[in-house]
This record gives structure tokens, sequence and C-alpha cells, in this order.
């Protein structure tokens, strides 16, 4: 049988990792720090795991680390921080677990051999020293079925020396744990946890994702992440991703994999979607064409005000793309009907519901060659503050629309969320220095 926990008398400080992430971090005068977002161990051959240290979420979704020693204090749902606060961003070294991240949904063996069991939480104890350790893990036994692995129901509090250390070879560990924690996350945000982790579990965190959640992360990943994953997923479930990413974006992707592999995904993806990508990939990269979503916001000129708020509204709409719609003749999917301009959200805004959109047409914003290069976008984009730029083809039809925020990604270099944290970090340290 495990080894289940008895109660002790006299037990030391315990806390669970569960319960703790979320917890807010206050400074000894009682202001607002940041959040508990993880906790820091280090596992070790003999001997009980040891907690170093907290990752803190702080103002802009940054993670930096604060160790123990500066924690005074973990009581009444606040953790009590003492000096200050390293304000460089956390980054996991190899000889370091997370307890949300690596450890819990783990699946897990018991060495007297009754069978597997999930990681559900972990209990940290204070020795006399006042360092932590982990003391025992709260572990649910799991049966293997046809559909996976299962709970059996049963829950129990077992010594660290009780499971293996590590997870069985093969089985891919559950995220539901660290997926709650990054529930409400913004895609750009989430993007960058997930870039936090390592590959293996970047790869686990993914395919528990919803395919249009998924979607709009992958958008925000770099080149390496998203290929990394896609390539993971099983050929149905990418083209299904794919299908709910924006068109450039998918395209941008494809265009990144081996081409037996781009072909087998746009057989799989909807026959619409497959052709928006196809014919996205006939551009080069840093051009109109290439840069283009084939899905902004087109009306007709007989649309109302009414109409065309209603459609800015989709939740699906970035929100480039919201503050532009493009008025053509029908049809009205790409390459549409002749273009004839474009009408500002503001100035919508203060039209009458009834009144029709060919009326307030812009029609000063023309439409750019497919084939126009980045550079002249960007300075078309910064001369006339446009969040979109329509592309037309010879016979004036519009093929798409170039955002800001494509223009602005393929300008950055590759590794500029890095690059930018590096920047904030030198400016909040200059910043301090002068007071």
């Amino acid at each position: 049988m495990a080894q289940v926990s008895q109660p002790r008398k006299n037990r030391t400080t315990r806390i669970f990792a569960g319960r703790l992430v979320g917890t807010p971090v206050v400074d000894p005068i009682g202001d607002h720090v940041g959040r508990v977002a993880d906790i820091v161990i280090l596992l070790r051959f003999r001997g009980k795991p040891r907690a170093v240290g907290l990752v803190v979420e702080v103002g802009n979704r940054r993670r930096v680390f604060l160790p123990f020693t500066r924690v005074t204090s973990m009581e009444a749902g606040a953790v009590i921080m003492t000096g200050r606060l390293d304000i460089r961003r956390f980054k996991q070294r190899n000889a370091e677990s997370m307890a949300i991240a690596d450890i819990m949904d783990r699946l897990v063996e018991f060495k007297d051999g009754t069978g597997l069991g999930r990681v559900a939480d972990i209990a940290l104890g204070q020795t006399p020293q006042r360092d932590w350790v982990v003391e025992e893990y709260y572990v649910e036994r799991v049966r293997q079925s046809t559909l996976g692995y299962r709970r059996t129901g049963e829950s129990l509090l077992v010594e660290v020396g009780s499971i293996t250390g590590k997870a069985i070879a093969g089985l891919p560990q559950d995220a539901s744990s660290l997926l709650a924690t990054l529930e409400n996350l913004k895609p750009a945000d989430l993007a960058d946890s997930l870039h936090d982790l390592s590959d293996q579990r970047m790869i686990e965190v993914a395919q528990q994702l919803p395919d249009d959640r998924l979607a709009d992360v992958l958008e925000e990943l770099s080149d390496d992440d998203r290929i990394l994953i896609i390539t993971a997923l099983e050929d149905k479930r990418a083209a299904d991703v794919l299908d709910a990413m924006q068109p450039d974006d998918a395209a941008d992707l494809v265009s990144e994999l081996p081409e037996a592999q781009q072909e087998q995904l746009l057989e799989l993806m909807e026959p619409e979607e497959a052709e928006d990508v196809r014919r996205l990939l006939n551009y080069a990269e840093h051009t109109a064409g290439g840069l283009m979503t084939t899905e902004p916001i087109i009306l007709p000129p007989d649309a109302t005000v009414a109409m065309l708020l209603a459609n800015v509204r989709r939740e699906d709409i970035p929100a480039t793309l919201a503050a532009i719609v493009f008025v053509t003749r029908p049809p009205l999917e790409t390459p549409t009907g002749k273009f004839l301009g474009v009408v500002h959200i503001q100035r919508a805004l203060r039209e009458p519901p009834q009144t029709l959109i060919g009326q307030i047409l812009d029609t000063d914003v023309e439409g750019v060659d497919p084939e126009t290069s980045i550079g002249t976008l960007t300075r078309l984009m910064a001369t006339y503050n446009l969040t979109a730029v329509p592309v037309v083809d010879e016979a004036g039809k519009l093929l798409g629309a170039v955002s800001v925020d494509d223009v602005l990604d393929h300008l950055m270099p590759d590794d500029w969320r890095d690059a930018e944290d590096e920047i904030t970090d030198r400016t909040i340290e200059e910043n301090a220095a002068h007071g």
C-alpha cells in the first residue's frame, strides 16, 4: 500500500500550492505588488524537494522571482514580502521545476505497485530552519481505459517517497491546473506564458486548448514555437486550428512547413479557408499580398450604419480591422467587385443608424498593389493615420487588407519579445536610479 500521510502533532506551518496561486503579494506597508503565479521547486535525489521561492506576476503580466528569504508571512490570504523585488523577467533554470506548470497534473506511479495517480496538489511545509520543502502530494488515483486515464474517485495524501518522481515514459501530462491559472489571460499574454514553458510542456498545454483559443495563441507566438506546436498536433486537429486562424497568419505558418505537409494540411482544411491560404502563399512575405488578410469587414454601399456597427461588434474581428470598413460592389467575398472606398468607425458613430454608408464614403484612401513593399505600407499608414490599407488588383477589385499590427509584427526583430524585456528592465532600473 502507498504510504499514506498520518496527522501529526506540532506539524510545521504548511500550505498547498494550488491554494497559494493567485494570492496577492504585498509589501510591509500593505501596498499591492503582484499575485503568486507559481512556486519554484528543486527536486533532489535524496530528501524532500525544496521550494526556493515564488514566481510573482506583477504589472503588465511580467513574471519575476521572489525568494522565500524575502517572504515574511503567508497568512490571511496574502503573501507579505520585505526588501526590494527584482524586476528582471523570471527564466526557469534546468535544475528547477514549477509546482503548477511541471508537477501538478503529472501522472505518477505508486511505488508499491498499486497503480497510477494524478498529482492534484502539493503540500509545502516549513522546517525549523525556516526552509520550505515538499512534505506530501495530494494524489487522485486514476485507471487506464479505452478513452485514456480516468479518475477512480479515491484521493489521498501520500509521502514524497511513495510515488515516482518523474512522469511515466510516453504518458502525456494533463494541464487542467495550469490552464485554470491561465484561463483569463489575453492571447498575447497566454502566448508569453507558453513560451516560458519547456517544449514538451508547451505542447501538452496547447493540445488541451480549444481550437479557437489555440488559434489566437498561435497568432501571437514566434515561428519556432508555433511550428513546434502545429507539427505535434494530429493532422486533422492542426487543419481545424488553421481554419480558425486569420488567413494571413495561417498562411505565414503553413509557409514554414515542408511542402508535403503544407499540401496535406491544406487538403484537410475547409475548402474556402484553404483557398484563401493558397492565394496568400503566392505572394512574397514582405509585400502587401503576403501581409494582407482576406477577411476584412466588407459591405456594399447600400448597407446602413446600423449594419456596419453590427459587423464591427463581432468578437472575431481584430481591433485594427474593426476601425475601418471596406465598401465594394458585389460580390463581397474577396476578390470582390469594384472597390469604392472606406468608412471609418468614428465617422459612422456620428451618423443616424438608417444612414446608407455609401453616403459617408472616404474615397481618398486608395488601394495598393499586392506587390507593394512593407516600407511603402509603413509610410502610407503613418502619413494618413490608417489602421488598415486596402489591397486591390489591376481591375480595382479588393483582394484584402493589411492591418497595422501585421506590419509591426514583420518590422520587429524575430526576438522582439526578449529584446523588449531587456529594454524594459534597463529603463526601469535607470528610472529607479534617478528617483
